[in-house]
C-alpha cells in the first residue's frame, strides 16, 4: 500500500506557511526592546536557532526549558523547539528560584535558555542541575562554562528550515498550571492541541488586519495562543510586558484593534487618573478570560475603554471550551458563552450524572486542544481525567439557550449550615457596592455554621463604608445563609496567580483561627 500523503498540523508549519503568505508584512512588535520584525525575518531567525540548537546537541525528544519575559525572544524559542522536535518548558519568572530548579529538574531539563533578567537565576541552574547541559542567555556579558550567547548563535546557524520529522502527536512543551495549591503542576500539549487552538482567531474575528497586544504571560497558554493566532491569521502583533499606563500609550500609538485581558488588568487601567485624555479608538474588542468579570466592571469597560466584549471559558489544561462574542455578552453579561465547535461540555452531579437545566453542578468537558494527563503525576491524572472527560472543579449551569454561568468552584462551595453558597455570587454583589474595588468571598471554620461566610474586601479609594453597611447591602439582595457573617479589610491587591485567580487558599490560611 502506498504511504499516505495526508498532512499533520504542526505548530513549526503554521509559521513556515506565514512567511510565505505574509513575507514582508509586520509581525512582532517588541515593545521592551523597541525591535520590529516582519515574517520572513521570524521564520529565519526561528531557523537559525533551531538549527544552532541542535547544533549545540540538542535533539528531539530533549526538553529545554525557558525563562522569558513578554518579548520577541520567546515566541522564538516555542517555535524553534517546535520545528525541531525539543519540547519545551516555559518557565513562570514569578516563581522563586529553587521552585524553577526543582521544576526543570522534574521534568528532564537539558537546555535552559533565558533573558538577560535571569542571569543570576541561570547561575544557579548551573551549580545545582549538572543535567543542564546548555545555556544560551540573551546578556551581553555571559559567565564562563557552557554559555552562549543568543543572538551569536542565530548569526552563526543556517537559516533553512531543519529537517526533522514533526507529527500533531508529537509534545510541543510542557505546560505549568497556575499554580493555586502548591508548586504548578506539569502537562503536556502535542503540537495538534496547540495548532486547533488556532480556532481562537475565528471565534474572536481576528484578521490581517488587526493589531494584537498580548500582554498576558507569553510563558502561559493564552500568552503563546494569542502569538500563534497572530503568525496565522498575519495579524500584527504587540508584545507587551504589562504595564497599565504604557499599555495605554502602546494601544494609542500603535493602533491597536485586540487585545486578552484578565478582568484585574482592566481594574488597574480604570484606575489610571488620566485614562481618559488616551485616544483608544482603534479597539475594536476586549478578550476576557481566566476569572470571572462582575458586572458593574463590564459597564466600565464599555464606558470607558472599550464598547465590545468578549469572554471565553476554559482550563489550561483544556484550551476553550466556551465563548461569546460582544452582541451575546450584552445581552447576557452574566455568561462565559455557549460551547465551542469540536468541544463538548456537560454540567453533573457528584455521582456524574447530568442535571436539568438551570441546575448547578460540576462542569466536565472534551475537547481536541486538551491534555490527556499530567506529567509524571498519576494521582491528579486519575481525579481530573475520568471516563473520557475532564472534570474541570468549577460549579456552572446551562440556561434555556446553552449559555453557560459559571457559580464557583467546587472546592471553594461554602457549606454553610447545611446550605452551598456559591461565592461567585456574593463576590458579584458585592462588586455591585459603589464602594468595593476587589473581592473574594470565603469560607472560615465556624463551631455553630461549619463553615462562615466571609468576604476579603478591597475598598475603593477614598471610600467610606463600614462592614455593617455592607453586610446590609448583600442582607437586601441575598439569602441570609448567603449573607456575609463577617467583612475583613485587605489593603493592595489580593493575592492572585499569573491568570488573575485569586488564590482563595491563601486567604483562608491567612484567617482561619481569627475570631
Amino acid at each position: 500500500m502506498a504511504e499516505k500523503a495526508s498532512g499533520t498540523l504542526t505548530v513549526g508549519n503554521i509559521l513556515r506557511v506565514a512567511a510565505v503568505r505574509y513575507r514582508g508584512r509586520e509581525a512582532i512588535f517588541c515593545s521592551s526592546t523597541g525591535r520590529r520584525f516582519t515574517f520572513e525575518q521570524v521564520n529565519e531567525r526561528v531557523n537559525r536557532l533551531a538549527n544552532g540548537l541542535m547544533g549545540l546537541g540538542l535533539r528531539k525528544g530533549d526538553v529545554a526549558a525557558f525563562l522569558c519575559t513578554n518579548r520577541a525572544e520567546i515566541v522564538e524559542i516555542y517555535f524553534a523547539l517546535a520545528k525541531i522536535g525539543v519540547i519545551g518548558l516555559p518557565l513562570n519568572y514569578r516563581l522563586a528560584a529553587p521552585e524553577l530548579i526543582e521544576l526543570m529538574d522534574h521534568c528532564g531539563a537539558r537546555a535552559f535558555l533565558y533573558d538577560p533578567w535571569f542571569g543570576k537565576i541561570a547561575e544557579q541552574v548551573r551549580s545545582r542541575l549538572p543535567a543542564v547541559e546548555f545555556f544560551v542567555g540573551m546578556d551581553p556579558i555571559l559567565p564562563q562554562g557552557p554559555f552562549w550567547n543568543y543572538e551569536t548563535l542565530l548569526s552563526e546557524s543556517a537559516p533553512d528550515e531543519p529537517r526533522v520529522q514533526i507529527s500533531e502527536e508529537d509534545y510541543q512543551y510542557l505546560n505549568l498550571t497556575s499554580g493555586t495549591t502548591g508548586l504548578p503542576k506539569a502537562y503536556f500539549l502535542t503540537h495538534y492541541n496547540n495548532a486547533t487552538a488556532t480556532t481562537m482567531a475565528f471565534l474572536h474575528d481576528v484578521t490581517r488586519n488587526d493589531v494584537i497586544l498580548t500582554v498576558f504571560p507569553i510563558f502561559g497558554r493564552v500568552g503563546f495562543a494569542w502569538c500563534a493566532i497572530g503568525i496565522f491569521t498575519g495579524a500584527r502583533n504587540v508584545i507587551h510586558q504589562f504595564q497599565a499606563k504604557q499599555m495605554l500609550e502602546l494601544i494609542q500609538s500603535e493602533k491597536v484593534t485586540l487585545s486578552n485581558w484578565v478582568p484585574t488588568m482592566a481594574s488597574f487601567v480604570l484606575a489610571q487618573p488620566d485614562l481618559d485624555r488616551y485616544d483608544l479608538s482603534s479597539l475594536r474588542g476586549l478578550v476576557f478570560s481566566a476569572a470571572p468579570l462582575a458586572p458593574s466592571l463590564q459597564q466600565e469597560i464599555r464606558r470607558r475603554i472599550c464598547p465590545n466584549i468578549y469572554e471565553y471559558y476554559g482550563l489550561q489544561e483544556t484550551g476553550i471550551l466556551t465563548q461569546l462574542g460582544p452582541e451575546a455578552k450584552n445581552r447576557k453579561p452574566d455568561s462565559v458563552g455557549q460551547v465551542i465547535f469540536s468541544a463538548e461540555v456537560r454540567i453533573v452531579d457528584a455521582q456524574g450524572r447530568d442535571v436539568p437545566t438551570g441546575e448547578v453542578g460540576e462542569i466536565i468537558g472534551r475537547v481536541p486542544s486538551a491534555t490527556a494527563g499530567y506529567f509524571k503525576n498519576e494521582e491528579r491524572t486519575r481525579e481530573v481525567f475520568r471516563d473520557g472527560w475532564v472534570h474541570t472543579g468549577d460549579l456552572g449551569r446551562f440556561d434555556e439557550e446553552g449559555f453557560l454561568y459559571l457559580a464557583g468552584r467546587l472546592k471553594d462551595m461554602i457549606i454553610s449550615g447545611g446550605q452551598n453558597v456559591f461565592s461567585v455570587e456574593v463576590e458579584n454583589t458585592l462588586l455591585s457596592h459603589p464602594a468595593v474595588a476587589d473581592c473574594a468571598v470565603i469560607g472560615l471554620p465556624d463551631p455553630l455554621w461549619g463553615e462562615a461566610v466571609t468576604a476579603v474586601v478591597v475598598k475603593r479609594e477614598g471610600a467610606v463604608v463600614s462592614e455593617a453597611d455592607l453586610i446590609a447591602y448583600c442582607k437586601e439582595r441575598l439569602a441570609g445563609f448567603k449573607t456575609p457573617k463577617k467583612v475583613i479589610w485587605w489593603e493592595g491587591p489580593l493575592p492572585r496567580t499569573p491568570t488573575g485567580k485569586v488564590t482563595k487558599f491563601v486567604l483562608v490560611e491567612k484567617f482561619s483561627g481569627q475570631g
